[in-house]
């Protein structure tokens, strides 16, 4: 977070120090700045909802073994209490060891999908960002833009917002690669 500050102040500093060296000849220049809010774009991104899709698929039958693991357990626990009167003392113990082992190891299950399926998150997101910030960086360069701006942007004006535009270049990316 510190590096996000560090960087808007420089920015903030560049863009003031360049309006007040300039003088009042520097207005009538054009300075083409642009906004892009990557929170709408990651959200609206075709690429994002194939993302989603691929991971959905690829943890999907992890998700269904832990289920089925949790189904189990419910299931045995139920059987004990049930036939909690009529067990040996041997027997219930037997069954109560069963039921620690089995929930010992769905909590293993559980928090190695949780931590597998955050890994995965942060690999698909960290694609979709440097493909977001490619087509970005293109889209400036085309258009000639001085400076384009994300975070920290108290308005953005419709001119200067460029969001919509980065999403249909996305969508325009994505049907073009078949998904």
């Amino acid at each position: 977070m510190p590096e996000n500050h560090n960087i808007r102040r420089l920015i903030h500093g560049w863009l003031m120090g360049l309006l007040l060296a300039c003088g009042p000849g520097a207005y009538a220049q054009e300075f083409k700045v642009g906004f892009v809010n990557v929170a709408v774009v990651l959200d609206q991104a075709p690429q994002a909802a194939a993302a989603r899709a691929r991971i959905e698929r690829e943890f999907a039958p992890r998700d269904r073994e832990i289920l089925s693991q949790q189904q189990e357990l419910r299931a045995l626990e139920d059987t004990l209490v049930k036939d909690v009167a009529v067990l040996s003392a041997s027997e219930r113990e037997r069954q109560e060891a069963e039921i620690r082992q089995l929930k010992r190891e769905l909590r293993r299950s559980e928090e190695e999908f949780r931590e597998d399926l955050n890994l995965r998150r942060s690999q698909e997101l960290s694609a979709l960002q440097r493909m977001v910030t490619e087509v970005i960086q293109d889209m400036a360069r085309a258009e000639s833009y001085d400076l384009i701006m994300t975070d920290g942007v108290v308005f953005a004006g419709d001119k200067a917002d460029i969001t919509k535009r980065v999403i249909d270049r996305l969508k325009a990316d994505f049907n073009e690669s078949d998904g």
